[in-house]
């Protein structure tokens, strides 16, 4: 029976759900205040003429795109809104998260943490410590690698999975015939959907298959994989173009490794130095860019988890992600 594992980081919360030892899903949670199910007091700073839609600002926490509001409700108006997507970031510029207005009977609330929402669903949770190997096990490395460069390989050809404003992208490419690798691609974009946490609009790019008879084998072979997967899309047009629309609330692995690209390194980073089990001074050796980007309650809490001197040593030379972290003695 598939299990969801999950791993309480620093600055983030991550989850794998995992069967026969694969990963068949993921989750990662970075603790934004404005993600889907926050409830708490918001003034209307702008409401659009003849629509329910505005801008709304909460006290300490940002602004959001509102919908559902009461024809009634004015500028400068306050009421209880609940969040019911997170910010999206996109080249350029940031979505605002959405919110609609809370049911009567709710109170203000901070948004569940990761391990809570997978709590209330049909499938077993199993919490382990940082120093665990399960992830590892599961192929947890090839996941990231596969988020931060958006290229996934199956056998004949590869995808490439491009977070765009409109939509998220998956081009597809490969030496076999075209019908026969469109056909292989089948498997590895459903699979790809619940690995990387895709959402939203979906567009397919597969190759131009002239034949109409390939082009309804491809359909079929889409209705059979994305079986049990939550959306809705369209048949393959005459150019091999596909879409897919599901439930957007969180931005997708990819959009988050293509988009905070410091974050997610400074997160990993202290992954590491976590799991470091040799005894000494912890050492991090990273670019200066992460140095100085490190929150310091982020490092505070590593020391605290840890109960070691932690040190930095700045490498010009390495990459962005290519810090590492040992024990060195003191």
């Amino acid at each position: 029976m598939a299990e969801w594992l999950h791993e309480a980081g620093i600055g983030e919360e991550r989850a794998i759900l995992v069967e026969r030892g694969e990963i068949i899903a993921a989750r990662v949670d970075w603790g934004e205040t404005l993600r889907p199910g926050f409830i708490g007091p918001a003034q209307i700073v702008v409401k659009h003429k003849g629509t329910r839609r505005g801008i709304a600002r909460f006290t300490d926490d940002g602004e959001a795109l509102v919908d559902g509001l009461d024809p009634a409700i004015t500028e400068g108006a306050t009421l209880l809104l609940r969040v019911t997507r997170a910010a999206i970031a996109e080249k350029g510029r940031t979505k605002l998260p959405q919110a609609r207005p809370a049911p009567p009977e709710s109170l203000p609330s901070p948004a569940p943490g990761l391990l809570a929402e997978l709590r209330v669903g049909p499938l077993p949770v199993r919490s382990l410590p940082i120093t665990d190997r399960s992830f590892d096990e599961a192929g947890w490395h090839e996941l990231v690698e596969q988020a931060q460069g958006g290229e996934i390989a199956f056998p004949g050809g590869s995808l490439l999975v491009s977070p765009t404003p409109a939509m998220t992208l998956i081009d597809i490419d490969g030496t076999l015939p075209p019908p026969l690798l469109a056909r292989a691609a089948v498997p590895a974009i459903a699979r790809a959907l619940t690995r990387l946490d895709i959402g939203g609009s979906i567009g397919i790019d597969f190759p131009t298959l002239a034949d109409r008879k390939d082009r309804l084998a491809v359909d079929a072979a889409l209705t059979e994989a994305l079986a049990g997967w939550k959306g809705e899309r369209t048949a393959m047009n005459g150019f091999g173009f596909v879409q897919l629309v599901a439930r957007l609330e969180r931005p997708s692995l990819v959009a988050r490794f293509a988009r905070y690209r410091t974050g997610a390194a400074l997160r990993a980073l202290l992954r590491q130095a976590e799991r470091v089990l040799d005894p000494g001074v912890l050492l991090l050796t990273a670019a200066p860019t992460l140095r100085r980007a490190m929150p310091a309650e982020w490092e505070a809490e590593l020391v605290r988890r840890t109960g070691r001197i932690v040190r930095w040593q700045e490498d010009a030379g390495l990459a962005l992600d290519g810090g590492f972290a040992q024990a060195v003695a003191a």
